[in-house]
């Protein structure tokens, strides 16, 4: 079925999908996305893509894809897009998927025996968020924890930072913080937290086996009661009056740390 530009029906429900008012669906901004929507294994609800864009050979070709594995497709003017779109400038092409599964039963069926973790607590910019997932699934995280507070790793912003990485990476939101600490103990998941005075150098910390990298919020960081909660805590050297890195920074610099010691045995 294809919905032409006077039905206002399916604009109006990605409007609400994009302003957060619908939790069981994402949007999807920009050619780049929506094709990494499709090869992720998204369920596809609907499409709607400007007039202009669809006369472009790469986005016809994915428009025809899509228009395969839903049955909503939309074809608008760059007016009626831009007043959908997240961004200042239409990216040409906006999907709606159903939300990927973030339940603790879904990720815990797909974590292996030793699960190398990352958990955002309370981490409230939507880019750090994306930022982070990017990061974590190209050094090799087999999964992610979203604690309630932390800003939806789903919102279009994050998506646009994760590039991709929130629709692979499994990814667990809305847990309570000692809910994780314990649910990676029961497991025998070391959890170590990023912190400014934390008592090991990150390069010195043992990150071979299963583990959790536990980073907190950009203003204040973790509580000393959170560090005190987890096995343990590590520092990121530096120099000079700088006091302390963007949270997505020192998550990347510490988990390319353990990834070279995990695939160099130390």
């Amino acid at each position: 079925m294809t919905i032409t530009s006077r039905d206002n029906s399916l604009l109006q429900q990605a409007r609400a999908v994009r302003d957060g008012k619908v939790d069981v669906s994402v949007f999807v901004e920009g050619l780049r996305l929506c094709e990494e929507a499709l090869s992720s294994g998204l369920k596809i609800e609907a499409v709607i893509h400007s007039e202009e864009i669809a006369r472009k050979e790469r986005a016809a070709h994915l428009i025809r894809q899509l228009g395969k594995a839903c049955a909503k497709v939309a074809s608008v003017s760059e007016k009626l897009l831009e007043s959908i779109s997240y961004t200042k400038t239409p990216q040409g092409i906006v999907l709606l998927a159903a939300r990927p599964a973030g339940d603790e039963v879904s990720f815990k069926a797909k974590q292996p025996a030793a699960p190398f973790l990352v958990v955002l607590h309370e981490i409230n910019n939507p880019v750090n968020v994306g930022a982070i997932l990017r990061t974590a699934e190209a050094a090799g995280v087999t999964g992610a924890m979203a604690t309630a507070n932390t800003s939806d790793p789903f919102s279009p912003k994050a998506l646009r930072g994760a590039m991709g990485s929130a629709f692979r990476l499994p990814i667990w939101t809305g847990s309570d913080y000692q809910q994780v600490i314990s649910w990676c103990e029961q497991r025998s998941v070391r959890t170590v937290c990023a912190a400014i005075d934390g008592s090991k150098d990150y390069r010195e910390f043992d990150w071979r086996g299963a583990c959790a990298l536990i980073v907190g919020p950009e203003s204040d960081g973790l509580s000393p009661d959170e560090i005190a909660a987890a096995s343990e805590a590590v520092r990121i050297p530096m120099h000079g009056a700088v006091e302390s890195l963007n949270v997505a920074v020192a998550t990347g610099i510490i988990l390319y740390e353990a990834n070279r010691q995990k695939a160099n045995g130390g």
